[in-house]
């Protein structure tokens, strides 16, 4: 079988889980001895063998964003905690652009931590059929691309924000919506990744975003999935055999567990990778066999880690990442 998918891609350098387990695993997530171990193999960067395997390592802030932390505490932590790379939420950019900071200190700094920008998330409404929210939702997504662009950053998730309640979206029509934002990252120097959302009604699945991508012609398409996204739109993994490496530049890492079931379970219930019920190795194994070097980027959005010490979550998630991925191709 010979994968699909288009897009050029920057290289880079069943056990299960109960409520009750998961609860108890949350608790003692930073006090263990068993997970101090684990973290303490996080706080440095990738180790050579790692390396070869060539995936890399992201932190996603709305990981951390219960801790209500500075853009400037997010890129201190992300580096502490031995990453890779950082994804922020775009907002947090503006934010520190629009009390005065500078963008290109901004830039200075991410460098000076060893970091990079691989990605970033913003919710502009670029894909809905109404004209003029959908002029409007172009226009922000120009000014999100722009500010990443000037602190570094390399891509921007492009999720169907807006056009998630009801399934109606023409995916012809998706198709040259997305064509025309990769043509203003072209000139920005951005490339906008269409993201898929489990609980939309529309792009919710696997081959639906492959649509997009395959049909919209530009030679940059490429997609941004995630674990849980993928389990809650209802595909089978197995859908992933079949993506070009190429096709995913970013990969959201996450897990769930077996309680709540699909039909209910919702962001707040993702856990970290390894402590749930998903088939990460094999996933894993998949796209790596496909050619896939991407950016694994940890997205949480559980409210019991967010009661957490910020940087012990941040080193906790990198360890449980490394794990999975040492699993996988070991």
């Amino acid at each position: 079988m010979i994968p699909i998918g288009l897009s050029n891609c920057a290289p880079r350098g069943p056990n299960v889980l109960s409520r009750r387990r998961f609860i108890s695993t949350a608790a003692v997530a930073t006090g263990s001895a068993a997970v101090g171990g684990a973290v303490q193999s996080a706080e440095a960067k990738t180790n050579p063998a790692e390396t070869r395997l060539g995936f890399g390592y992201c932190l996603n802030t709305g990981t951390i964003r219960g801790q209500k932390l500075s853009f400037i505490e997010e890129l201190d932590i992300t580096a502490k905690a031995g990453y890779d790379a950082i994804e922020p939420w775009i907002h947090k950019i503006h934010e520190y652009k629009d009390s005065g900071g500078s963008l290109k200190d901004l830039k200075k700094q991410i460098v000076d931590l060893g970091i990079t920008v691989e990605s970033a998330i913003g919710f502009a409404r670029w894909i809905v059929d109404d004209d003029d929210e959908r002029a409007r939702g172009v226009e922000q997504f120009k000014r999100d691309m722009d500010v990443v662009a000037q602190i570094g950053g390399k891509r921007v998730a492009a999720p169907p924000a807006g056009a998630s309640r009801k399934p109606s979206l023409d995916l012809d029509k998706a198709a040259g919506r997305y064509r025309a934002i990769l043509e203003i990252g072209d000139r920005i120097g951005i490339i906008p990744q269409l993201e898929t959302w489990g609980h939309s009604k529309n792009l919710h699945r696997i081959g639906q975003a492959l649509y997009v991508i395959a049909e919209c012609g530009h030679p940059k398409a490429c997609l941004l999935l995630d674990v849980f996204h993928t389990y809650k739109g209802g595909s089978d993994f197995n859908g992933y055999k079949v993506i070009s490496g190429r096709t995913i530049q970013v990969f959201h890492m996450n897990d769930y567990p077996a309680d709540p079931p699909r039909e209910t379970i919702g962001d707040r219930d993702r856990v970290m990778p390894g402590d749930g019920i998903a088939p990460i190795p094999q996933i894993l194994r998949d796209i790596y066999a496909n050619g896939c070097r991407a950016m694994l980027s940890l997205e949480l959005f559980n409210p019991g880690y967010w009661k957490q010490d910020a940087l012990a979550v941040a080193k906790l998630g990198l360890a449980k990442m490394k794990a999975v991925v040492q699993k996988a191709l070991a």
